[in-house]
């Protein structure tokens, strides 16, 4: 009976996964956008700035690569729960919640769809990895190990805020409220030494995802402020933290 059991929940993630990423496969204009947005920010913005500003030895544009990873799978992950509030608006959602599977299957498999999704974004990103050239390519496993961790813990997020909420715009001011200050206080467009101001300083140190922001850059280009157990602890307890917030929230929904 047990085992009877196991299969369904297994197949009740598989479904939910499925779907969610049949649905990503449909939406052309969101992959396309969600490429062509981190490239401009890296040859418009990184060059731009980078004509004026570097960091050391490195190229500006080349800095600024990993924190463009990682903002890249904030924004996709976060905004991913926004699909929640779609759901239950066409009544998809209820449709799923009555399945013969428990809901933090079904809340598994949104995760794993949602983190599908940007994961895959972020593979399209690592192609164009070599027009930096200070890019270690050896480091690109970690740095993929880094920011799926970081991927799990923004989709359960998003997925946490969506089950709160019924209105697409209720989501978009909550959200955008969390995920601008995450991603400017991340350190992913600046160096984090000695220079900041103090009260700057503790902000970006309380932000979970400097922490994911330090690991990807250490690892493609060794240039971490924390050691890289330390930044990959972080990021792991803020995931598991937020897989069960999300699951509480997700299993209380009406």
């Amino acid at each position: 009976m047990n085992g009877e059991r196991l299969q369904k929940e297994l197949q009740g993630i598989y479904a939910v996964w499925w779907r969610e990423l049949k649905v990503f496969q449909r939406e052309k204009s969101r992959i396309v956008s969600s490429i062509v947005q981190p490239l401009m920010w890296l040859f418009l913005f990184g060059t731009g700035i980078g004509a004026g500003v570097s960091v050391g030895d490195l190229n500006y544009r080349d800095y600024i690569y990993p924190g463009v990873l990682t903002m890249s799978v904030l924004f996709g992950s976060v905004f991913f729960g926004l699909y929640i509030v779609w759901d239950r608006k066409l009544d998809v959602l209820k449709a799923v919640l009555v399945a013969p599977v428990s809901r933090i299957s079904i809340f598994l498999g949104k995760v794993l769809g949602g983190c599908t999704d940007v994961m895959l974004q972020i593979i399209i990103l690592f192609l164009f990895s070599f027009l930096f050239p200070s890019i270690n390519p050896g480091g690109i496993p970690l740095a993929f190990v880094f920011l799926l961790t970081t991927s799990i813990a923004l989709v359960s997020m998003g997925l946490a805020i969506g089950s709160l909420l019924e209105s697409l715009e209720g989501f978009q001011v909550i959200s955008s409220f969390l995920v601008f200050p995450l991603f400017f206080l991340s350190g992913a467009l600046f160096p984090i030494d000695e220079k900041l101001p103090g009260w700057l300083t503790g902000l970006v140190k309380i932000n979970p995802l400097t922490y994911a922001v330090d690991g990807v850059r250490g690892a493609l280009l060794n240039l971490n402020v924390f050691p890289l157990y330390l930044d990959f602890g972080v990021i792991a307890f803020f995931a598991l933290i937020m897989f069960g917030s999300g699951s509480v929230l997700f299993g209380r929904m009406k």
